[in-house]
């Protein structure tokens, strides 16, 4: 059987393609498959950047995949490494992830696309909650969407699982831009060369800091980076790249990133 998921490489640059006919939803394999392959990406050295989207044109994901649910894969089973799609509950993945979502993204799909740090679209995107109608609950985008976007559109998605086109989710600040669908992915492949030519293990520092004080006040926050309670941030701190910054910065060149 071929894989639901493709991967292609380019330099230090991981691009990840759902591709399940028709609609790319996920079930149970394609969910382990897919925390694998974040794993992997987590895990090696020389990758810096993961670009993750939906093949064609119509569907970057609708989340859950319901025919499978019918055929017997408990909504409760198991979803592999880093939970459902891999992503969201993947711990310590400290390096961006760019989602590019090229149509439809719904449900357990939005929240896929909000495990990402940035967000490109493209201009036929549309996104929703329509969980709601089936009588569950969108779980992770609960815990997420009132924290990205203002509290009270959050909810109304939430409540009514209404429909926003690309244009409402960026006036919104659910994504950062809307390209033409054509050029969704060169775009996509453009910002992530830009990251992967940036310092990973400050990018490191920031996804741990980011991530460890969401629910902290900020004292609390700054007091960890000072008394060195970061991990992250000791290792940037201690690193071959923060002596290369300075020496770069004094004479007046591009720095050359090692990631040590």
């Amino acid at each position: 059987m071929e894989s639901p998921i493709k991967t292609e490489k380019r330099g230090h640059i991981l691009a990840v393609t759902l591709d399940r006919p028709k609609a790319n939803a996920i079930d149970l394999m394609t969910s382990r498959i897919m925390g694998d392959v974040f794993t992997d990406f987590r895990d090696d050295p020389d990758l810096r950047v993961a670009i993750v989207t939906g093949a064609g044109e119509k569907f970057f994901c609708p989340g859950w995949d319901l025919k499978a649910a019918a055929d017997g894969d408990a909504v409760d089973g198991d979803y592999g490494k880093g939970g459902f799609g891999g992503l969201q509950e993947l711990r310590g993945l400290n390096k961006p992830v760019i989602a590019a979502v090229n149509g439809i993204c719904c449900g357990g799909g939005l929240e896929l696309a909000l495990s990402a740090d940035i967000i490109l679209a493209a201009d036929h995107a549309t996104f929703a909650l329509p969980e709601i109608r089936s009588g569950t609950v969108a779980d992770a985008a609960s815990i997420k969407l009132p924290k990205r976007i203002p509290h009270h559109i959050a909810m109304e998605m939430l409540f009514t699982g209404r429909w926003i086109e690309a244009d409402e989710a960026g006036r919104w600040g659910l994504i950062n831009h809307i390209y033409p669908g054509q050029d969704l992915m060169a775009e996509a492949w453009k910002l992530a060369e830009l990251l992967a030519s940036g310092p990973p293990l400050v990018y490191a520092a920031i996804k741990e800091i980011v991530r460890e004080a969401e629910d902290m006040k900020f004292q609390d926050a700054l007091n960890r980076i000072t008394r060195s309670q970061f991990q992250t941030v000791e290792t940037l701190y201690r690193s071959e790249d923060q002596k290369e910054g300075a020496r770069a910065f004094a004479e007046k060149r591009d720095p050359v990133w090692k990631g040590r």
